[in-house]
């Protein structure tokens, strides 16, 4: 059968090359040039553009039918307002494409050559300035007004009750970090991040372990440059490079002794309110029908926190935290249902190209009734290496006194401090 086809291609193009010699060799006979082009070519030409553009017109529609459903159902409660606008846009633009390219395929129709007709020539129609300047400015009006109307639900104040999850991106995985049992984020700085700390946690143990570090470093450069004093060996731009990274590591420490302590909304140090924050790596769970708000933050390069399925995303931007909230509506096993796929999972992705591995970026997310919400936040250990003791409490019941004022606070006041 593939030889078959190839069989009928291959004598597609001959004859079409066939035809082409005769076309030329008719041409010669008739002693016309090739830029001629008779009254009868001129007419078919003009009618083919009503052929195609009915073909073309045709051939967008199937499109539309075959494939105008591409996203599944939003699983959030601003999803749904996020895919009006987007069909509403989709409609709009529908509109003026079937409208402007139906012109200009009537226009090249109507106005086919004929050497009796003459084109008119006008500089400027304040009518036609009219109607293309209204037009686009009202539908982009439109279009701005409803959009950060949206736009506002999403990064709008969370509510006292909502659940705050910190997203931490780095090349290449994303570590989620809930409060503890005291409703508040541990401090973190950009300088205490390691390979035990990746996400730079400020304890009064981190902060001297960081230091022992440092001195150790530095202690062993300096011991380097001490011995090519007493045998001079390494050459002058090896020596300098060595006192820079003295220099540089001084600096981180001073960096670090510089930290500031303080007192949060609950009394405790801003060093102490970390022990007990959860840290999750490789999937992170929600409870559906509350709403959460997140803060992100990046190590590195810009990130950009993508979750398809509740119409969500943030650039996460190195030493400046961003946010927004939402409220999941399905659950993992109702959309594994919807969907027809019992494997299926909601995912969180990089949209931002950060590096060679940034394909694999990405951390399932896990979508589930509060009692099973608060079962899984059990069992996962604290920071300081403890299993939780107490999850957070569930929707409709009073937060604690320490935790309501603190949850509509700046992320920056919340215990995020970051220095950068």
């Amino acid at each position: 059968m593939k030889l078959l086809i190839i069989l009928v291609i291959v004598l597609a193009i001959i004859a079409v090359v066939q035809l082409t010699k005769v076309y030329e060799f008719t041409r010669a006979l008739r002693k016309s040039k090739e830029e001629d082009i008779s009254p009868a070519d001129n007419k078919l030409n003009a009618n083919l553009m009503l052929v195609w553009m009915l073909v073309f017109f045709i051939g967008t529609l199937y499109l539309y039918g075959r494939y105008g459903e591409y996203l599944p159902e939003p699983a959030s409660e601003h999803g749904k307002d996020v895919d009006w606008l987007m069909s509403v846009n989709i409609w709009m633009i529908t509109v003026m494409f079937f409208i402007m390219n139906a012109m200009l395929f009537l226009v090249a129709w109507k106005y086919q050559y004929k050497k009796d007709r003459k084109a008119r020539f006008f500089a400027h129609d304040n009518r036609l300035e009219m109607v293309w300047t209204l037009i686009p400015g009202v539908a982009m009006a439109f279009i701005i007004v409803f959009g950060l109307i949206t736009w506002n639900k999403i990064t709008g104040p969370a509510s006292k009750d909502a659940l705050r999850i910190e997203l931490y991106s780095k090349q290449f995985g994303w570590i989620a970090r809930y409060p503890g049992t005291d409703g508040e984020f541990g401090a973190a700085n950009y300088n205490l991040i390691s390979s035990a700390n990746e996400m730079g946690l400020v304890s009064k143990e981190l902060i001297a372990a960081k230091i022992e570090e440092l001195d150790k470093d530095i202690e062993g450069l300096k011991a380097q440059l001490e011995e090519n004093e007493k045998l001079p060996v390494m050459p002058e731009s090896y020596v300098e490079t060595l006192e820079d990274k003295i220099y540089r590591l001084e600096r981180h420490k001073q960096r670090i002794l510089d930290l500031g302590e303080f007192k949060e909304a609950s009394g405790k140090s801003s060093w102490e309110t970390g022990a007990d924050d959860n840290i999750v790596k490789g999937e992170m769970h929600l409870p559906v029908g509350k709403e959460v708000e997140f803060v992100f933050r990046s190590q590195d390069v810009i990130h950009s926190a993508y979750m398809p399925h509740f119409r969500a995303q943030m650039n996460t931007v190195p030493g400046v935290p961003t946010r927004f909230k939402m409220t999941p509506t399905i659950t993992t096993k109702e959309m594994r249902g919807k969907l027809g796929d019992d494997k299926f999972d909601y995912i969180l992705l990089c949209n931002k190209v950060c590096g060679n591995a940034h394909f694999n970026m990405q951390m399932k997310i896990v979508v589930e009734s509060e009692e099973e919400y608060l079962a899984w936040m059990e069992k996962q250990k604290t920071f300081a290496g403890e299993p939780a003791k107490e999850a957070a409490p569930a929707e409709g019941t009073e937060a604690p006194a320490d935790t309501t004022k603190n949850a509509m606070m700046p992320a920056a006041q919340a215990g995020l401090k970051m220095t950068r």
